[in-house]
């Protein structure tokens, strides 16, 4: 037992070196160029969107949380698709997961680095946090600062909210917060379906939730039309079965030629304004 814990973190520390080595000069918060001083693309420039097509965002809450973010970012890279990352400033405790999200800023356009607040809540303490829509405000710019988030686009903790240029579809708990962050020029993205979770155990199989997207998509019940927001957790994926899980989802969702994978900040009523 002890051999087999020895093997499975020298995998996970070499998967962390690896993932890592991607990003340099991490003082550096701006993400203007990459480690070759080439410059990147910032996030938010807007693209045509096909109306042929059919938009999946994938959102991942809480970055950083490795091993979880670490499987999630190589599970995108190797499947070829983009997504969210939802990150939380209190999460940034130490110098490898500091990197680790400043690998995802440096890895747009593939992969979009996103504000989910500072203490996520006051430490899911939610109904305190909406009853003081400035602290919770403040908190959610302080987040923007401390992960170094360059796109108005956030997720408000625990809150399905969405909020974009005066349109507002929002729990009345969070509707002031809501309010107030639109005002500064932020979009809040809520989300069309989760891949739910017992603790950090995916509930659904992918063969489930890629049932459920396309569901959704011939039913046209989504908040955008032909776009889907899913939501899941980076901690539901520390795990190799369940990572595979992830990457069969994808697979199952590649396989209809009219899906196509974005962020958030080419989300139809974020850049369509």
């Amino acid at each position: 037992m002890v051999w087999n814990k020895f093997i499975i973190g020298t995998v996970c520390a070499l998967g962390c070196v690896f993932i890592l080595s991607s990003c340099k000069n991490t003082d550096d918060k701006t993400g203007d160029k990459d480690s070759n001083g080439v410059a990147l693309q910032k996030p938010g420039a807007p693209i045509k969107l096909n109306p042929n097509k059919k938009y999946i965002f994938l959102t991942w809450d809480d970055t950083p949380q490795p091993p979880g973010t670490l499987n999630c970012i190589r599970i995108f890279r190797e499947q070829g698709v983009k997504a969210t990352f939802f990150a939380v400033g209190l999460h940034q405790f130490d110098p490898m997961r500091k990197r680790l999200v400043d690998t995802i800023r440096r890895s747009y356009p593939q992969l979009l680095l996103a504000n989910h607040s500072y203490s996520h809540g006051f430490r899911d303490h939610y109904r305190q946090y909406y009853a003081h829509p400035d602290s919770a405000v403040k908190d959610i710019l302080q987040g923007a600062k401390e992960l170094g988030v360059q796109a108005k686009i956030a997720r408000l903790p625990g809150m399905n909210a969405w909020v974009e240029y005066g349109k507002m579809q929002a729990p009345q708990s969070s509707r002031a917060v809501g309010k107030i962050l639109d005002s500064l020029g932020y979009c809040t993205l809520g989300w069309d379906i989760e891949w739910q979770s017992k603790g950090a155990t995916p509930i659904q199989g992918a063969q489930q939730m890629a049932k459920k997207v396309a569901k959704l998509f011939d039913d046209g019940t989504t908040y955008a039309p032909n776009a889907v927001v899913i939501l899941a957790h980076d901690r539901m994926f520390a795990k190799q079965q369940y990572a595979d899980s992830l990457s069969r989802f994808i697979t199952l969702l590649k396989r209809d030629t009219n899906y196509v994978f974005e962020t958030v900040d080419h989300y139809p009523l974020v850049q369509n304004h």
